[in-house]
């Protein structure tokens, strides 16, 4: 017998828990989105002023080429870095969920461990690790290859964001595939499918919502990184979050700034309804 209790029989203890949250959420998160989302409709005025007129000038401004190839590269870079980290992300996590309960903990460990060191420390590693005198040109150096220019290029903005991503696609692959039906695998097996044929026509179906939830997760924080390609990157592989910050910073320019952060997020809700379509799809399909 179920003891929960509907909230709206419990109105008075349920809005003294979410008041608090709900307040600083609205304080903290939706009144200076507002604010921002009202200044990409305006103009700079002065130094410090903006007048809030309505125009849509800042959005229209967004189409010069300039900006839609920036746009266009840091697809480019999201897409590639995603693709990589399904790539590498995938077998990390089938091993993780068919280890043993003790090597299932210290793997998970090892996954979970960059999330508990800054990221400008990690960032900062990859640089001694990419740079001419780094571990790579070392150990390519010992056998008459290189250096190799390994930083401050495309190569390196890629790698560093498969390295800072890496761990939030393979967290929700491993929590889908630790809830697989095993059996099925081992009718497949029994079957005669093989391994391979079992992965591909079994484990990857079943898999498939946390797949493409691991790719939106994925997906989206490195459509907006801006300190991996600020620190790793060229001139030429500077992103969208980094022409944002100059707009916000060095060109004092923060109606355009705001018009292109709120074109970045329209483009994130966008992806999020894609998933969410093709979520709802398959369920009516399985349903």
């Amino acid at each position: 017998m179920s003891t929960e209790q509907p909230w709206r029989q419990a109105k008075g203890p349920f809005a003294a828990v979410f008041a608090a949250p709900a307040l600083w959420l609205f304080v903290f998160f939706l009144v200076p989105l507002a604010v921002i989302w009202a200044y990409s409709f305006g103009r700079t005025v002065g130094l410090t002023d903006i007048a809030i007129d309505g125009t849509f000038s800042n959005y229209a401004r967004i189409a010069d080429p300039v900006y839609v190839q920036v746009f266009v590269k840091s697809l480019g870079y999201a897409a590639l870095t995603t693709f990589l980290c399904l790539i590498v992300g995938f077998p990390v996590a089938l091993a993780i969920t068919f280890a043993g309960p003790k090597a299932k903990v210290w793997l998970l460990l090892l996954i979970m461990l960059p999330f508990w060191t800054n990221l400008l420390v990690r960032t900062y590693a990859l640089m001694a690790v990419l740079r001419t005198e780094g571990f790579i040109n070392d150990i390519i150096g010992w056998v008459g290859l290189g250096p190799w220019p390994l930083l401050h290029n495309n190569f390196a903005v890629v790698v560093g964001l498969v390295y800072v991503n890496l761990p939030f696609l393979v967290l929700p692959l491993y929590s889908a595939l630790d809830r697989l039906d095993r059996s099925l695998l081992e009718a497949s097996l029994d079957l005669g499918a093989g391994h391979v044929r079992t992965i591909f026509s079994v484990v990857v179906p079943l898999a498939l919502p946390g797949i493409l939830s691991g790719i939106l997760i994925t997906f989206i924080p490195a459509m907006g990184s801006y300190l991996t390609p600020d620190l790793l990157g060229g001139p030429d592989s500077q992103m969208i979050a980094n022409v944002i910050e100059r707009q916000f910073k060095r060109a004092n320019d923060w109606p355009f700034g705001a018009a292109l952060s709120f074109v970045l997020m329209y483009l994130t809700f966008a992806a999020i309804a894609v998933q969410a379509m093709i979520a709802r799809r398959r369920k009516g399909l399985e349903g």
